[in-house]
């Protein structure tokens, strides 16, 4: 069994490389100097692209993506960014060679399968409407919806990008909409958890669960809001007992969770239960996408991240309240509550 060593987040120009990596694109390409290929390669750290020159080009007549390769290759820099000049390659069988796939696939911290439990969990603990504890117990128990909720990512590259990220961005939102209707009474608390747990089914079909994340042909054509509501409005429809107009308010949650027409959102929110989904839905993939730019930076040090493309500036992680605190006075729990008694003068 191989185990990997040199991973791509860690790779400086001038190394020299001897170690495994998933293909994520091939292309076979023409140089004055002869045919290349041109590799994207992917590991849990990220993706990097890699050369083959001619002559040694003319060796390899099939690469593909999924393919997992070993590799000797010496990283130089290209347009100030790490390239991997391969100089010889291998391609291996992922079984007989004992891959831990976890070290090519870019993962949740959490356990898919313990995420899925909580969400089940949270559905049997909240849901007192029997047609709707029918459904989300036939939705949660289907083969091929647990299968693709365990294996999909939140999105191909903005949030929750990696495995199991649709699963820990659906709990999340869960539990954001639970907390708000605490605060908020008149929601339909009911019809909020529901929706908080399908708004994005869509995404184990839009995109392929495969290594390269790529958006499939219906993901494409149709996009995973409307590919979430044809997925679910079986399990509606056998459950004859539910109400016709909680359809109608269910369907109009998930076809306006993105807000706006120019966010690819079929329907604008017109209820209060759209909004909530709506605002949580985009808290959530914010705060993910801000975890994800500031990773970058040491733990615990103030600073800017780079430039995020997505959210059109830098950000900058601040100095912490936490971190002033007497050791006395700090708890594991970051925020843990405090008792909100008036202070004496």
């Amino acid at each position: 069994m191989h185990s990997k060593a040199v991973f791509i987040q860690d790779v400086s120009e001038g190394q020299q490389v001897d170690d495994t990596f998933v293909i994520v694109q091939a292309r076979l390409s023409q140089s004055k100097n002869g045919p290349f290929w041109d590799l994207t390669l992917q590991d849990k750290t990220g993706r990097i692209n890699g050369k083959i020159w001619a002559p040694q080009s003319t060796a390899f007549s099939n690469l593909s993506p999924e393919q997992v390769v070993r590799i000797q290759a010496q990283v130089r820099s290209f347009r100030d960014q790490p390239q991997l000049v391969v100089q010889d390659l291998e391609v291996l069988d992922p079984i007989q060679s004992g891959l831990d796939w976890s070290d090519f696939i870019p993962s949740s911290t959490r356990s898919p399968e313990e995420m899925l439990a909580e969400v089940e969990d949270l559905c049997r603990q909240h849901l007192r409407y029997p047609p709707w504890r029918k459904v989300m117990k036939a939705v949660l128990s289907d083969r091929e919806m647990r299968n693709r909720l365990l294996h999909a990512p939140g999105a191909k590259n903005i949030h929750h990008a990696y495995r199991g990220g649709l699963l820990e961005h659906t709990l999340q939102v869960v539990r954001l909409c639970l907390t708000v209707s605490e605060l908020y009474p008149d929601l339909d608390r009911e019809i909020l958890l529901v929706a908080a747990v399908l708004h994005d089914v869509g995404k184990a079909w839009e995109l392929d669960l495969g290594v390269s994340r790529d958006y499939t042909d219906s993901g494409r054509l149709i996009g995973h809001i409307t590919l979430g509501l044809d997925q679910v409005m079986p399990f509606l429809q056998q459950v004859i007992d539910l109400d016709q107009d909680l359809v109608v308010h269910l369907k109009h949650i998930l076809l306006s969770h993105h807000g706006e027409y120019a966010y690819g959102s079929p329907r604008r929110p017109k209820t209060q239960e759209a909004f909530v989904l709506h605002f949580m839905d985009n808290l959530d993939a914010k705060m993910n996408s801000l975890d994800q730019a500031l990773s970058a930076l040491d733990p615990g040090t103030q600073g800017w991240s780079a430039y995020q493309f997505t959210l059109e500036r830098m950000v900058y992680r601040p100095k912490k309240t936490y971190d002033l605190l007497p050791r006395e006075n700090k708890s594991k729990d970051r925020n843990v509550k405090q008792c909100l008694l008036p202070l004496k003068e």
